[in-house]
């Protein structure tokens, strides 16, 4: 099967998606930028109420569907209280440890549409002053938002329209190495949302006609756990999450294979799918990995918790330190992709 992977446009895809933030509850600008993408490929969508997209291509069956899914939302957090010395304490958006953003750069996004920079920082952070700053726990109590401007008061901050309930973005400072590597926050799940995204694309160009009736899903909840629980369409067969492969001690997993999931913290994934999956990679000579992720979810496990009748299955790039400063490699995506490909055009059996 001819495929060609356009690695510099993925990257670049990947790239723009990455800078814009979009921690869930804050993703009307990442999703009309994906809507804007949709059009400009002259492919039928629809924008649910929850804000999610769903592109949808004709195959030649139109009775059995299946349904590709990514998400494009992020961890971050919100402004829980505006502290008496005009810094910002924090609530999480999505699951991370708070040393896995402490001294990254931020942005404030306030409710009148200013974007206030800023960093996230121990409050004991000068070791100068506190002799015992590398013992403390790093937890909501700690940590805070030095803001970037001149404010020494809570009513300081206030003045600058921020509030209780304002977004705060992490930056992702994305960076891609001579030698493949690719480094940013929030891989988990853009750089999936790209590969479906230039899968779309190469569709479309191709004119290419796909066996089974095909939907692209682009959730925007995932990471608080109901980006692709709704508006499955009742033809859907098949509902294959692309999410990241979970990288660590014990793991299968690694940045330069497609991970295929058999088993998260939601049990085991339809074991059929799975093993047509393997057997895809196998007979494409596509570098895979087969593995089990202990703490995680996908939005294939929300539609299965939300009751639909589907076979659901897990595969996506393997992400080396996931929720923190992560980092894949072009070999990863590429093997993702094929695998994309592959699955598309082949057959229900």
């Amino acid at each position: 099967m001819s495929y060609t992977f356009e690695a510099k446009e993925t990257v670049a895809l990947l790239k723009q998606l990455v800078e814009i933030p979009s921690p869930s509850g804050y993703t009307k600008e990442i999703m009309d930028f994906m809507e804007n993408i949709l059009k400009q490929l002259q492919v039928n969508y629809i924008r649910t109420n929850k804000g999610a997209l769903i592109a949808t291509i004709k195959g030649t069956d139109d009775t059995k569907h299946r349904l590709l899914t990514a998400h494009t939302d992020t961890l971050g957090a919100m402004v829980k209280e505006v502290k008496g010395s005009g810094r910002l304490k924090l609530t999480m958006v999505g699951g991370f440890n708070w040393n896995a953003v402490e001294g990254e750069y931020c942005t404030i996004h306030t409710a009148d549409g200013k974007k206030i920079r800023g960093t996230i920082l121990m409050h004991q952070t000068t070791v100068h002053v506190y002799k015992n700053a590398s013992g403390l726990p790093r937890d909501e109590q700690n940590i805070e938002v030095r803001i970037d401007e001149k404010v020494l008061t809570a009513e300081d901050t206030r003045k600058l329209g921020v509030e209780v309930g304002d977004f705060v973005s992490f930056d992702p400072r994305f960076e891609e190495t001579e030698n493949g590597f690719i480094k940013s926050r929030h891989l988990d799940d853009k750089a999936s949302t790209a590969l479906l995204l230039q899968l779309v694309k190469t569709i479309q160009d191709t004119d290419m006609t796909l066996p089974h009736t095909t939907h692209f899903y682009i959730s925007n909840n995932e990471e608080i756990g109901y980006g692709g629980n709704s508006n499955v369409p009742a033809e859907t067969v098949e509902y294959l999450a692309v999410d990241m492969g979970a990288i660590g001690d014990g793991q299968s997993s690694d940045e330069y294979t497609v991970s295929i999931c058999a088993k998260d913290s939601s049990g085991p994934y339809h074991y059929e799918l799975t093993r047509r999956l393997v057997e895809l990679a196998k007979n494409e000579n596509i570098e895979y990995k087969l593995d089990i992720y202990p703490y995680y979810g996908s939005d294939a496990s929300a539609a299965i918790r939300a009751g639909y009748d589907v076979k659901h299955a897990l595969l996506g790039p393997g992400i080396e330190a996931s929720h923190a400063y992560e980092r894949t490699h072009i070999d990863s995506l590429r093997n993702t992709a094929k695998l994309l490909y592959s699955y598309v055009n082949t057959k229900m059996s």
